[in-house]
């Protein structure tokens, strides 16, 4: 898959990336200025508690909660033998840490002491005096060669990681991406030495600016930016830091919003709506949860085929496609479980399964895969490394608490008529009064009237309605007068 444009949306608030296959929309990246993301951040931070028991710490970094520190991610000299966390730091200690992960859900963000700072085509770790090369440059050749090329430039302390853009990198751009990193760190360990405890050092760059860093490339045909102010700006980080991609970057200026003309607000609709309809007639199932994201197939109205193996197949084999489609754009994280359509053909579901790991190859996030289990369900694992779509732009709903449903109107009635009978043998009251929603009221004036008419006898009480307009199906209150 060939990313072939780039829309970037800006307003004050927030900026929106748009990526585009052959004009179909891949991939969507949202940074609020509110919520920044801020992974490569680099703080000084002070120690505040160390936990021997879990061989981990909490750093202070002046987020609201405290970041955590796993003994695994403290640096030390690679010879010298592992030894616990309680002798590698102290409580107050001042410390130089960058966030490997964002703050998700209750957690606070992880930190590591081992600082690496990202390039065009490089990632620098002035700590280490190593070249390491990314595992997706497979050949050998080539691999010695890009580490002979980046010995010949640098000869400094310490050491690099060539990223997988780097396969095409002349000379001159790796130079030009050394010489960047070396001032860059340098910068930072000159504000840390006046600087006071929990502040920010170093922030990673802005969202449109690491596009131009990261996901362009010389195949990408143009980058359209809705805003002035931000296409000059990355016409300034072009020019300084990667100048052929200069030329791809267009500001676009048409009275029709940019995203709007390429159908992206109603691809985002789509991405956070449950059920997604495949060209078939089949469709998908996707139900996230705190643990895990569950995706059922299912034919729906698709009936094409010589027979109703070769429809499970055909709609198996579309959904595979728009299942790792549907990860990348909904960015979603940590176990997956996906039901196919059962299959009685050993064949075709090695098909299916083949297609999936095709699918999946252009995503740039780690994953795990394995094939189908006992029950028929292929489980895997991707990596989670910011909060999903649905999650950055959507909250539990406030009626039914994230549980999805609601309870009927029939079931509020009762519990009503419960709660009246509860509040008779308390207190003694004049009337007692219901407060509801029309569809709770509306049932009480119907099939439930008997039951209040039989209640009023019961306590010897009178019981009045009133509709509270506000108030959804749930909600209501009994009043005593």
């Amino acid at each position: 898959m060939i990313i072939d444009e780039i829309l970037i949306n800006v307003t004050p608030q927030e900026t929106r990336v748009a990526m585009l296959s052959q004009g179909i929309l891949q991939e969507l990246h949202i940074e609020r200025q509110s919520a920044r993301g801020r992974v490569g951040n680099i703080y000084l931070g002070k120690v505040c508690r160390v936990l021997p028991g879990m061989q981990s710490a909490f750093v202070e970094i002046g987020l609201e909660k405290a970041a955590f520190l796993h003994v695994a991610d403290i640096w030390h000299d690679r010879q010298i033998e592992h030894r616990p966390i309680e002798q590698l730091i102290h409580e107050g200690q001042s410390l130089l840490v960058q966030i490997i992960k964002d703050p998700i859900g209750t957690k606070g963000a992880r930190l590591s002491t081992q600082i690496g700072l990202a390039g065009r085509f490089l990632v620098y770790l002035p700590q280490e005096n190593h070249i390491g090369i990314s595992q997706r440059i497979e050949d050998e050749t080539e691999r010695e060669q890009l580490r002979e090329k980046l010995q010949q430039i640098h000869s400094g302390g310490g050491g690099f990681i060539i990223r997988t853009n780097a396969e095409t990198a002349t000379g001159q751009e790796l130079e030009a991406d050394v010489g960047y990193l070396s001032k860059l760190w340098a910068d930072i360990l000159a504000a840390s030495k006046t600087a006071s405890e929990q502040t920010l050092l170093h922030q990673d760059i802005s969202l449109p600016e690491r596009v131009l860093r990261d996901l362009i490339s010389e195949r990408n045909t143009r980058v359209l930016v809705d805003s002035r102010e931000t296409y000059l700006r990355m016409q300034v980080f072009a020019l300084a830091y990667n100048q052929e991609s200069a030329g791809m970057i267009d500001h676009y200026m048409g009275d029709r919003p940019l995203f709007d003309l390429y159908d992206i607000e109603a691809e985002i609709e789509r991405a956070l709506a449950r059920r997604v309809d495949l060209k078939s007639g089949g469709y998908l199932i996707l139900d996230q949860t705190e643990a895990l994201t569950t995706i059922d197939v299912n034919t729906g109205g698709f009936v094409g085929g010589r027979n109703f193996d070769d429809t499970i197949f055909k709609t198996n084999l579309e959904a595979a496609q728009a299942i790792a489609r549907q990860l990348r754009l909904r960015n979603l994280g940590g176990i997956i479980i996906i039901d196919f359509i059962d299959m009685d053909s050993d064949e075709h579901r090695i098909q299916v399964m083949q297609e999936f790991k095709k699918a999946l190859l252009p995503d740039r996030t780690k994953m795990t895969v394995s094939g189908f289990t006992t029950l028929g369900l292929v489980e895997m694992t991707r990596k989670r490394t910011r909060e999903s779509l649905a999650h950055i732009l959507c909250e539990s709903c406030p009626v039914c608490q994230g549980r999805g449903e609601i309870k009927t109107a029939q079931t509020v009635c009762h519990e009503i008529l419960r709660e009246i009978l509860r509040e008779a043998r308390q207190f003694s009251a004049r009337e007692f009064r219901i407060l509801a929603s029309q569809s709770v009221i509306d049932l009480f004036l119907d099939e439930e009237s008997q039951s209040l008419v039989q209640l009023e006898d019961f306590i010897g009480r009178p019981i009045s309605l009133l509709v509270e307009s506000q108030y959804h199906q749930e909600q209501f209150d009994v009043v005593l007068l």
